[in-house]
């Protein structure tokens, strides 16, 4: 009965084809149409000026029940989802007055001197907002995905096509991508030579050491409770913790290159961007002048021993580098403290390249330009470019809230609590869903699971994540793991 019930949980993730980029686009844009109304509230009432249960209630659900119902019970009308959030935003636009006041214009900087300093990477309220969201939604997916409230075409395709879950796991990786960018722009900014290969290595080394454990842990975990696998998502033995370890080396190396590149006076964006691109394209080509396509989706899986076995998450690591590096790309730009005498200058930048990803994909993708379907499995160049394109359209959308109301308004007043405490343990965050998820999977059938009973369980269980990335927020605790 175990193992039909395993059967019968495989078959429910396998064989699926996701559905439109319009439909990904407008159940995502949840996240900033919770955030408009988020500082609506906060602009005109001061509502999350003194926080206490009612705020933190108001702001549970806006950060994440929102977020859950929009790829649930809303899945099916996202942009009835969108309006009902945004309508009372509208009405306190339109009602009341400006609650915020806006601070006196900075004194100017003595600009040599700031040039020659360490820069600094102050919080910014739409980056946390961003990488925040996207981590509640990753959150929520992992477990929903479980249940028939949540919609087969949002769940991890086969083969070829887009879904929710796809975007959601190259969002992921693009946003550590895009932390991993402050040693960088600090070695840039200041001319100073980037550390030897080898300390390069032993710091990438401990970056990676935990992750790789915890992609072991959870390989016993679910080797040894027969747990159900979706294989051809990354192997037999491969999982996502496998993925994340293996980055940093790699990073390390390709750091040999911006030293050179900066000492010609190339921006760091345009050097990772250019890394990012040569790797996609290259990845392409093997992909498509070799047998190696052939082989991931149709090979004999046990050809090779373990190569084969995980062939999946061995080859589809390319693509993942190559969106840590368009991260990066984009942290490059958007981490940095900006010039007083630049007001727009982020604007254009995000704008710019935002644009720039989403031509590039629409140059790729299929029934355009090079004819490429999209492939999360094989992480292909498509795939690649539509990643970069989400996230950099989403930042872009996040940081025009920002401006629109918290213009000159101090970092803590603009950010979501509940979205801050999942941004600041989000990797500890994640670990924990996944620990959950799997106790949920193991305790109840959740093929069987009614609508009233799945959206408990899934309710329940985003709301102590959320107690417990608020609780470690409250007691200002970072686990860097």
């Amino acid at each position: 009965m175990a193992q039909s019930l395993k059967n019968l949980k495989q078959d429910f993730v396998s064989n699926l084809t996701g559905g439109t980029i319009n439909e990904i686009n407008l159940v995502t844009a949840v996240a900033p149409a919770t955030y408009i109304l988020y500082a609506a509230l906060q602009t005109r009432l001061g509502f999350f000026k003194s926080y206490g249960p009612l705020q933190f209630v108001a702001d549970f659900l806006l950060s994440a029940v929102a977020i859950l119902f929009s790829i649930t019970l809303y899945s099916s009308f996202p942009l009835l989802l969108n309006l009902l959030i945004i309508s009372p935003a509208i009405l306190l636009h339109l009602g009341q007055p400006r609650n915020t006041k806006r601070p006196a214009k900075p004194k100017p900087h003595n600009v040599e001197k700031e040039a020659n300093s360490v820069p600094e990477f102050p919080k910014k309220a739409f980056l946390t907002v961003y990488r925040g969201s996207m981590m509640v939604i990753t959150c929520c997916a992992i477990l929903a995905v479980d249940f028939r409230v949540f919609p087969r075409r949002f769940a991890k395709v086969e083969n070829w096509g887009t879904s929710l879950m796809d975007i959601g796991v190259g969002s992921f990786v693009f946003s550590g991508g895009m932390m991993s960018a402050k040693p960088v722009i600090r070695s840039y900014l200041v001319k100073r030579a980037s550390e030897p290969l080898g300390a390069r290595l032993k710091s990438a080394m401990r970056t990676s050491l935990p992750l790789l454990v915890l992609g072991i842990v959870r390989l016993i975990m679910v080797k040894g409770v027969d747990y159900a696998e979706h294989v051809t998502e990354y192997g037999v033995h491969w999982n996502f913790f496998f993925t994340l370890g293996f980055l940093p080396p790699l990073l390390a190396i390709f750091e040999s290159v911006s030293p050179a590149a900066f000492k010609m006076g190339i921006s760091p964006t345009f050097v990772y961007t250019l890394l990012s691109l040569v790797t996609a394209v290259g990845y392409q080509i093997v992909l498509e002048k070799t047998g190696l396509k052939a082989f991931i989706l149709v090979g004999d899986r046990n050809k090779y021993g373990l190569i084969s076995q995980n062939k999946e998450g061995i080859s589809s690591f390319a693509g993942y580098l190559s969106i840590f590096l368009a991260g990066m790309a984009t942290g490059m730009y958007t981490l940095p403290r900006a010039a007083q005498s630049q007001r727009f200058g982020l604007l254009k930048k995000l704008t710019g390249w935002s644009l720039f990803w989403t031509v590039s994909f629409m140059i790729a993708k299929e029934r355009w330009g090079l004819d490429i379907a999209v492939s999360r499995r094989l992480a292909n160049l498509p795939y690649i470019l539509w990643v970069a394109s989400f996230n950099t359209a989403q930042i872009t959308a996040f940081y025009l809230v920002e401006r629109g109301y918290f213009y000159g308004v101090e970092y803590s007043v603009s950010v979501p609590k509940v979205l801050e405490a999942f941004n600041r343990n989000g990797l500890a965050i994640f670990l924990v869903a996944n620990l959950l998820t799997g106790l949920v999977n193991i305790s109840i059938n959740t093929l069987e699971c009614g609508r009233v009973l799945a959206m408990g369980v899934l309710t329940s269980y985003i709301l102590v994540l959320t107690l417990l990335a608020v609780g470690l927020d409250y007691k200002n605790m970072s686990i860097k793991l």
